[in-house]
């Protein structure tokens, strides 16, 4: 949408829903792990975009073989944002009217984006962060996943320090509560999605972590990128001038 083309849009996940008044005309084609590929197919795309955690390499082989563009991506860091956006523009054609929009918006998205990240500025400190995605099992993020070094941008460290690789359910690992380096992270962050955490949680973490900060934060903008990321880090500098406040105001 922020690139221009929600003229050109002709199909949709369930979980693409912003903004809800535009996509809420745009047919839907499943979910990101249940694609149906029969309406796909009617309506006929030029251009398929899908990603490498929330697709399968299954879906991607099935519509290889009546989509004449897929675009996969795969942004690990928030600076992949900018990368993404010139995958997108070059997976059209120069000269054609979508080009010509996306390249007309796409140098002033990138802007936005470096302004928000210089905003944010260097780490003050560093802390340790729990940042749960799911419950029954309690599962949270590697730090080599997008939504673990957006939090690094202002100094929270995933907890705990494991890589999970490329792709795969160790970049998801599950929690145990009685893990012995667990007492050391200073702040829980309950995410909005997959799971919506809250503020019943928010109690039911503190039982188990009494000596942590624990809060609800909006899963959509620590976690989508693209041209949501510009708002991600807007979010994300709000979170750290809550702290600086609080950490400043008298006990």
């Amino acid at each position: 949408m922020d690139l221009g083309l929600a003229g050109y849009l002709v199909g949709r996940t369930g979980f693409c829903v912003h903004p809800a008044e535009t996509v809420s005309k745009i047919p839907k084609v499943g979910g990101t792990k249940s694609v149906n590929l029969e309406k796909i197919r009617r309506l006929a795309p030029t251009h398929v975009f899908l990603n490498v955690d929330e697709n399968t390499l299954e879906t991607k082989e099935d519509l290889v073989q009546f989509v004449p563009h897929i675009i996969v991506t795969h942004p690990q860091t928030p600076k992949d944002n900018l990368c993404l956006i010139d995958q997108v523009i070059a997976s059209f054609d120069p000269g054609s009217i979508a080009f010509d929009v996306l390249s007309s918006r796409a140098e002033h998205l990138k802007q936005q984006f470096l302004v928000e990240l210089q905003q944010l500025g260097q780490p003050r400190r560093l802390q340790s962060v729990l940042y749960l995605i799911w419950r029954e099992p309690w599962i949270t993020v590697a730090r080599d996943t997008y939504i673990s070094r957006m939090l690094a941008l202002i100094g929270w460290q995933t907890w705990p320090n494991v890589l999970g690789g490329d792709k795969g359910a160790a970049r998801y690992p599950e929690v145990n509560t009685d893990a012995p380096g667990l007492r050391s992270v200073e702040r829980v962050l309950l995410s909005s999605e997959p799971y919506r955490f809250d503020q019943s949680h928010v109690r039911e973490v503190q039982n188990w972590l009494p000596f942590a900060k624990v809060q609800c934060v909006d899963g959509e903008m620590l976690s989508w990128y693209g041209s949501r990321s510009v708002k991600g880090l807007a979010y994300l500098g709000g979170l750290l001038r809550e702290e600086e406040s609080a950490s400043a105001s008298p006990s």
